[in-house]
């Protein structure tokens, strides 16, 4: 083939640039060592890689010995998403958490912390914060990964957040622009719309974003939702007016764009994988996140369909090498920080953080019918674990207080807590539950509101028993009709804080190992 652009060569090192394939296994594949060799820009680690974090040290170092400067990315959100910890749940608050604390140093330094584990690991960006303001409570992708409603609160803990993790040497990735917030759809599966007018996404979404940029944020990822009053036809990934108009012009951002996944039907629902990866560099994408599991092949037909816009004029040569040159400048920078930033002494020696669950307990919003219910202090109760179908965001990393008992299991809480969760689909289901006539229960979901079956199972109980206890590990509605207590975040660690508030109402710090004393088996 004869290049229509000159260097044909030159302009495939740039496609290589700019993509960030993922794989599937614990160990560097050898086609993907042979394109880290051949200049490939990026990496993208998910849950399935790790397996601990020697072995993930190991796997980065392998990455980085085939192309020293290549951007080694994962999605450590610290909190319900989390790829470091994804075998075990989170150690970490989350962003919901983080803002009904409303401490910004406290959120700052959580990213802090979260990048000091991802410096020990080896990995230079992480796609967090989450920086949506999730202004729709039956959100079903975003919810606890917001810091909340407020935009300026969402802002200023999104600057808070990039300023600790970019003060570590690893790059802060905000997400989702311009705003998954206002969508009752899972772009992972389908293309949400966002019929907002423009002054709307500027009062609302844009301000967080505005303020993440401000604290220096390196890169950002876009979001592959419809935004009709501002691109009828293309979502954010794809469309020039979102990301040249809004981001670059508008926010005044200089930094590398980065897509979300390409395999989420928001982006190559219509045109394919290879086909979003094109039209993704043609609006303004500078590195493309691929998917969790790509292969050699994949990889193949995505650079021949980048070429094939390339030689059409449809992917503008300027613009494939201004996107190649952001990522290059990125990974250099990146380099330069990790040199010039050493990992302190304690960080290097920290096994996981450890928190003041206290303070995640008073973040809790508790009704007057839960003070009742942990001041009677029930001598024993049974626990209904309640599952659904969870988004690909947070995968199926164990979460609440189930992960917290089984990462230890020397704590001696009941069979109750281990039980295998409840995964109905009708009112009848409570029929089937194991209840002793009289026994206290505590019901423990996500979301609760937003799951018909959860409705049903929750007003049956109330209605046979008085002593329920509704638990919401996800964003509730706003009536909190199905969240006695409405933690606001589901990691490991907001499952410790709730275990001792069943055991301590006073939410005094406590050994898990007491929670023995209340929960029946």
């Amino acid at each position: 083939m004869t290049s229509l652009l000159g260097d044909e060569t030159l302009v495939r090192s740039h496609i290589r640039a700019t993509l960030m394939p993922g794989f599937v296994g614990t160990v560097l594949p050898g086609w993907l060592r042979q394109r880290l060799r051949d200049g490939l820009g990026a990496v993208c680690l998910f849950g399935q890689n790790i397996v601990s974090i020697d072995q993930l040290r190991a796997l980065t170092d392998s990455i980085r010995a085939a192309n020293p400067l290549a951007v080694i990315a994962i999605d450590e959100e610290g909190g319900d998403v989390t790829r470091l910890y994804f075998h075990s749940g989170s150690p970490y608050p989350g962003n919901a958490i983080l803002g009904r604390i409303d401490d910004l140093g406290y959120t700052e330094e959580v990213g802090r912390l979260v990048g000091w584990e991802l410096r020990k690991a080896g990995c230079t960006l992480t796609f967090a914060p989450d920086t949506d303001v999730n202004s729709n409570p039956d959100n079903p992708v975003i919810g606890v990964r917001s810091f909340g409603v407020d935009p300026a609160r969402v802002g200023l803990h999104s600057a808070a957040w990039v300023r600790g993790v970019q003060s570590t040497g690893v790059a802060a990735c905000p997400k989702h622009f311009p705003g998954h917030g206002d969508t009752a759809l899972d772009s992972h599966l389908a293309m949400p719309v966002v019929d907002l007018p423009t002054a709307t996404l500027r009062e609302r979404e844009l301000v967080p974003f505005g303020a993440a940029i401000a604290a220096g944020a390196r890169t950002i990822m876009t979001s592959h939702i419809l935004l009709p009053q501002i691109d009828a036809e293309n979502p954010a990934t794809l469309s020039s007016r979102v990301l040249g108009g809004l981001l670059r012009t508008e926010l005044g951002f200089t930094g590398v764009i980065v897509s979300d996944a390409l395999d989420m039907k928001g982006a190559s629902g219509i045109l394919g994988i290879p086909g979003a990866a094109a039209a993704a560099l043609a609006a303004g994408c500078d590195l493309l996140c691929i998917g969790t599991e790509n292969t050699a092949e994949q990889l193949d037909e995505i650079e021949a369909a980048v070429l094939a816009a390339a030689l059409a004029g449809t992917l503008p040569e300027d613009r494939l090498a201004e996107a190649a040159g952001r990522v290059g400048r990125l990974a250099v920078g990146i380099s330069a920080a990790t040199l010039s930033i050493p990992i302190p002494d304690a960080a290097l020696a920290a096994t996981e953080p450890r928190f003041d669950t206290g303070r995640i307990i008073a973040s809790f919003a508790v009704s007057d019918h839960a003070k009742r219910w942990l001041a009677a202090a029930p001598e024993s109760y049974a626990v209904v674990r309640l599952d659904t179908a969870t988004n690909i965001a947070v995968g199926a990393a164990p979460w609440g207080p189930f992960a917290e008992v089984a990462a230890h299991p020397e704590s001696g809480l009941g069979a109750a807590w281990r039980a295998k969760p409840l995964v109905g689909r009708t009112a009848a289901d409570h029929e089937a539950l194991d209840l002793a006539d009289r026994a206290a229960v505590v019901v423990i979901g996500k979301d609760n509101h937003r799951h018909p079956f959860i409705r049903d199972l929750v007003d049956a109980l109330r209605a046979e028993r008085r002593d329920v206890l509704v638990v919401d590990m996800g964003w509730p509605s706003d009536d909190l009709a199905y969240a006695d207590i409405a933690t606001f975040g589901a990691s490991r660690l907001a499952g410790r804080a709730l275990l001792e508030l069943l055991v301590f109402p006073s939410g005094e710090p406590a050994e898990i190992a007491g929670a023995a004393r209340r929960a029946a088996s």
